[in-house]
C-alpha cells in the first residue's frame, strides 16, 4: 500500500503536477475506487468465512467427491475449486482443500500432487476471473464492463484453461509421486448434523452470481427505464445481490445451525479484519492508476499505440503479467495495468468484457517468491522451490496463456 502510494507521488512529480493537485487526485482515485469496491469486497470476505465456520466448505467438498467417485475426482476438484474460488479468498479454499486432496489421493493410490494441481488450477483461475472476488469486480468497475457478461464469457474463457491446466497438464508431467507431507492444522471436523445441507450450502454463496446474470438476460427483453427494469438491476447489482447473499448467509449458515448472533457477528468481524489490508491495497492501486490518467501518461501510451497493430488485449495481459510477476499481487498488478490500458478501449473498440478477461488472466499468471501463495504451495505440499516452480508456475503459466488464447479468439466474433 505505501508502495503504491509513494509511486502515485512520484509519478505525478516526473510529470510535472504540482503538489496539491497530487494529493486531490491521490484522494479522487481511491475514494472512487473504494466507493464502489469496499463493500463488494469486504461483504464477499463475511459470506466466505460464514461458509467455512458452520461446515458448509465442507459439506460442498465431501458431497461432490462422494458424488463423482475416486475415477473422476479430478471433474469434482475442478468444480469444488471453482465453487470455492468465487465464493472465499484463494488461502482460505487452499487450507480447507488441501488436506482433503491428500486425503482422495491417499485412498486412490495416486500422487498427491497431480490432484493439488487441478484443485488449484481451478481455484485460482476462478479467483481471478469471477467477482465478487477483488481483481475481477475492480476490473469490471475500471473498464465499465457489464459484470453479467464477464460471468457470462468467463466461463467460456474457464473451461479449456482449467482443462489445459488441470487435467492435461498433471498427465503430462512426470516425477509428481511426492511423499504424503505432515498435514497443517486442520479446521474444525464437522459431523453430518452439524452441516447445513448440500443444497443450501452451495446455493447461498452463487446467489450473488445467479441475480447478476438474471438480471442481464432480463435487460435483453424488458424496456429500459420501466419500473421493471429498475428493480430488477437494483436486485441484479452486485452490492445488493452480495448482501442479500450475506443476510441469507447469517441465518443458514449462523442462526439455523444453533450459533447465537454475537458468534456470527465474530465471523463477519474476523472476515472484515482479514481483508482489511486487501482493501487498502485495492484503493491505493486506485490512487495510483488516477495520477497515471490525470498526469497523462494513459493518454500517452494510448497515443502510442493509435497506429499499432499490437491488440489492447494483449498489451493488457503483458503489462498485467509483467506486474504480477514483478509485485506477486493479482489484485495489484490488475488494477494498475487497467489504469494504464483503460483508455486504449475507445480508440480500438474493443470489447471492456474481453479487457476485463484478458487482464484477468495476465493476473494469474507464473509468480514466485515474492507470492505469498507461492509459499503456501510450497510449504503444506512439501516441495522444493525448483519443483514449486515446475507444478505452481507451471499450471498458473497454462492457465495465463490458454485463458488469453481462448480471449483472443472470442475478440474475432464480438
Amino acid at each position: 500500500m505505501i508502495a503504491l502510494l509513494l509511486s502515485a507521488i512520484l509519478v505525478g512529480l516526473l510529470n510535472g503536477m504540482n503538489l496539491t493537485s497530487i494529493v486531490s487526485t491521490i484522494k479522487s482515485g481511491l475514494g472512487s475506487t473504494l466507493g464502489s469496491l469496499a463493500i463488494i469486497i469486504g461483504l464477499g470476505a463475511v459470506l466466505g468465512k460464514l461458509m467455512v465456520d458452520c461446515g458448509a466448505a465442507q459439506r460442498i467438498a465431501s458431497t461432490l467427491l462422494n458424488k463423482f467417485g475416486v475415477k473422476k475426482v479430478e471433474w469434482a476438484l475442478i468444480i469444488i475449486g471453482m465453487v470455492f474460488g468465487i465464493s472465499v479468498f484463494y488461502e482460505v479454499a487452499f487450507i480447507i482443500l488441501a488436506p482433503l486432496v491428500i486425503s482422495i489421493a491417499m485412498e486412490a493410490k495416486i500422487p498427491f500432487l497431480k490432484l493439488g494441481i487441478t484443485m488449484v488450477a481451478a481455484t485460482t483461475l476462478s479467483h481471478s476471473l469471477f467477482p465478487p472476488q477483488p481483481g475481477p469486480t475492480a476490473l469490471v468497475d475500471a473498464y465499465g464492463a457489464d459484470m453479467g457478461m464477464v460471468y457470462i464469457i468467463g466461463i467460456v474463457v474457464f473451461i479449456p484453461a482449467v482443462i489445459a491446466a488441470g487435467i492435461i497438464l498433471p498427465r503430462m508431467m512426470k516425477n509428481l509421486d511426492r511423499p504424503i507431507p505432515k498435514l497443517m492444522e486442520k479446521p474444525k471436523e464437522f459431523t453430518e448434523e452439524e452441516m447445513p445441507s448440500f443444497g443450501l450450502s452451495l446455493f447461498v454463496p452463487l446467489i450473488p452470481a445467479i441475480m447478476i446474470m438474471t438480471a442481464t438476460i432480463l435487460n435483453m427483453f424488458i424496456e429500459e427505464g420501466s419500473l421493471f427494469h429498475e428493480i430488477i438491476n437494483f436486485l441484479g447489482s452486485a452490492e445488493i445481490s452480495l448482501l442479500l447473499a450475506v443476510l441469507i448467509g447469517i441465518y443458514v449458515f449462523g442462526i439455523r445451525t444453533g450459533r447465537d448472533i454475537n458468534t456470527v457477528m465474530d465471523s463477519f468481524s474476523s472476515a472484515i479484519k482479514g481483508i482489511a489490508m486487501i482493501i487498502f491495497i485495492v484503493g491505493a492501486g486506485g490512487a495510483f492508476k488516477q495520477v497515471i490518467l490525470d498526469s497523462g501518461v494513459g493518454d500517452y501510451i494510448a497515443s502510442m499505440m493509435e497506429n499499432t497493430t499490437i491488440s489492447p488485449l494483449i498489451m493488457a495481459w503483458f503489462i498485467t503479467a509483467l506486474i504480477r510477476i514483478a509485485t506477486g499481487t493479482g489484485v495489484v498488478s490488475a488494477i494498475t495495468a487497467a489504469g494504464i490500458v483503460g483508455p486504449l478501449i475507445d480508440t480500438f473498440d474493443v470489447s471492456p468484457v474481453l479487457m476485463v478477461l484478458a487482464t484477468a488472466a495476465g493476473s494469474n499468471t507464473i509468480t514466485h517468491v515474492n507470492d505469498a501463495s507461492f509459499w503456501l504451495f510450497k510449504e503444506y505440499f512439501g516441495l522444493s522451490i525448483k519443483d514449486t516452480f515446475k507444478t505452481w508456475g507451471l499450471l498458473l503459466f497454462t492457465t495465463s496463456i490458454v485463458g488469453l488464447g481462448i480471449v483472443l479468439i472470442l475478440d474475432m466474433f464480438m
